[in-house]
């Protein structure tokens, strides 16, 4: 028995249009801006620019993590070198300083490398929410073609604005092939 009240609609985290070209998606991209949406995502088959710059997504902070990563990995090999040659085990050979700085710049190198690469790799899977075993839209059963050749906008139901027959509405005025509802 449900305990929803009669007449009232199950909650659902979106509407989904589906369209045939990019430049259809980008205008109903601009569209939707223009009606007052903000909490909106396009899916595409393939990067496009444009899509991005019309949805508002502005900045990235994977090259500050990258740096923080090299910054991290030099100073950590530094300190490993420094600590094992001059506090823990100091050695001199050949009366060379104990804090050689010349002899320490391969190992350095490669902590800040290595350090740097592990931070793009695993930067880069946090800032996209990576893995995603599970999405709603992946409900939409037509979203199997947003690998192949269609491109999808999808209005969540968490935006302001979002009313599910005024959204549909606006959307099927923007001439999709579908629009879909995306279930939790």
């Amino acid at each position: 028995m449900s305990t929803r009240p009669a007449g009232t609609h199950p909650p659902i985290y979106g509407l989904m249009a589906e369209f045939s070209e990019p430049n259809e998606l980008i205008s109903a991209i601009r569209h939707a801006r223009a009606g007052g949406y903000r909490r909106m995502d396009a899916y595409t088959p393939y990067p496009i620019e444009e899509v991005a710059h019309e949805l508002g997504v502005h900045g990235n902070h994977l090259p500050k993590l990258v740096l923080a990563g090299g910054i991290i990995g030099l100073c950590a090999g530094y300190a490993l070198q420094y600590w094992t040659s001059v506090i823990d085990y100091p050695l001199n050979v050949g009366g060379r300083p104990l804090n050689s700085i010349l002899s320490f710049i391969p190992i350095t190198f490669e902590t800040t490398v290595l350090t740097a690469a592990l931070f793009a790799v695993f930067g880069m899977l946090a800032l996209n929410g990576l893995p995603m075993p599970y999405h709603p839209v992946f409900n939409v059963p037509r979203f199997a073609l947003a690998s192949r050749d269609r491109f999808f906008l999808c209005i969540e139901a968490t935006d302001p604005m979002f009313d599910r027959e005024l959204t549909r509405r606006f959307l099927e005025r923007l001439v999709p092939r579908s629009v879909a509802e995306v279930e939790h």
